[in-house]
């Protein structure tokens, strides 16, 4: 499947007409209007990237390589894979937001017993996801499409449980205030069963930083933030139970490294980045469902 969507990508390549606002050398190979965001398919020169436009900007959300369809194009991404250091191997999989579906695809390839309940309330960005980025469900992979609270909310009421969560939902200009609260998260710590852990996706710089961080401490208490220089995002790992210990890191990289090559995941080089420091203020006030200042997005990232 994936040899067949190479081909398809250059033959759209070259078949497509440039609309919109994207550089000379991009091609938009789709272009839709959801309920959400407009919805840009775009061709660069190396990859084939799924792109959300609100008002005057546009964020790339997923990008793969045509000719290297496994290695991870976005360093965040390739971050995201250190949840594998806290659980490495989780057998039921929570991931909020789809993009492109690179997380769960890769995913369900390394765990042939994984159980994988992808959320995205978009189903504009499901069809994309199916029809350009080869995303495939199956009887371990499955979509909802429903708003992450509310699925969270549901599966509270029917018992369920999750080894690890993937909080990867942005709206195109950050993730919604409504998953950022110290209410969702608790919800979420709660579907988490013995020994599971929450992975979550944010920015390394913004005006939300001390409020984001100090609300996950609020939750979790003492949690991992993997910040990388080459990137401006940062990975939070938080647990239900005590972290796990770097020595343990270290030890659960090195048993992912053979199988995270391909995707070019730089797994043992993680756990020395992964911290516990207090790197925010921690008498800023955490967020919630009364207190959650949207304004505060207009800063610098």
């Amino acid at each position: 499947m994936r040899n067949a969507t190479i081909i398809a990508w250059v033959i759209l390549f070259a078949c497509a007409v440039t609309t919109g606002p994207v550089a000379a050398d991009q091609q938009v190979l789709h272009q839709e209007q959801s309920l959400y965001h407009t919805i840009l398919v775009v061709a660069e020169p190396t990859r084939l990237c799924l792109k959300f436009s609100v008002r005057e900007s546009i964020r790339n959300q997923s990008c793969v390589d045509p000719h290297d369809p496994k290695r991870m194009v976005f360093g965040y991404t390739r971050m995201m894979m250190a949840a594998l250091l806290v659980v490495p191997e989780p057998r039921t999989v929570l991931v909020a937001g789809l993009g492109g579906g690179t997380l769960p695809t890769a995913l369900a390839a390394l765990l042939p017993d994984v159980r994988i309940d992808v959320v995205e309330i978009d189903p504009a960005v499901v069809k994309v996801a199916r029809t350009y980025f080869d995303f495939q469900e199956n009887e371990r992979v499955r979509v909802h499409i429903r708003d992450a609270r509310v699925f969270v909310k549901r599966a509270l009421q029917r018992g369920r449980q999750y080894d690890l969560v993937i909080l990867d939902a942005y709206s195109g200009d950050y993730i919604p205030e409504h998953l950022m609260t110290a209410e969702f998260l608790d919800e979420t710590r709660q579907l988490l069963a013995p020994g599971g852990a929450v992975a979550a996706n944010t920015f390394a710089t913004s005006q939300l930083y001390d409020h984001e961080s100090e609300t996950y401490r609020l939750v979790f208490g003492e949690f991992f933030n993997l910040r990388v220089s080459t990137s401006n995002n940062r990975v939070i790992f938080a647990t239900n139970g005590p972290l796990p210990s770097k020595a343990t890191l270290r030890a659960n990289s090195r048993a992912w490294r053979q199988a995270l090559g391909p995707y070019d995941v730089p797994i043992t080089s993680y756990p020395r980045r992964m911290s516990t420091k207090v790197d925010w203020d921690p008498t800023t006030r955490p967020l919630t469902d009364q207190y959650s200042p949207a304004n505060l997005l207009k800063g610098s990232r």
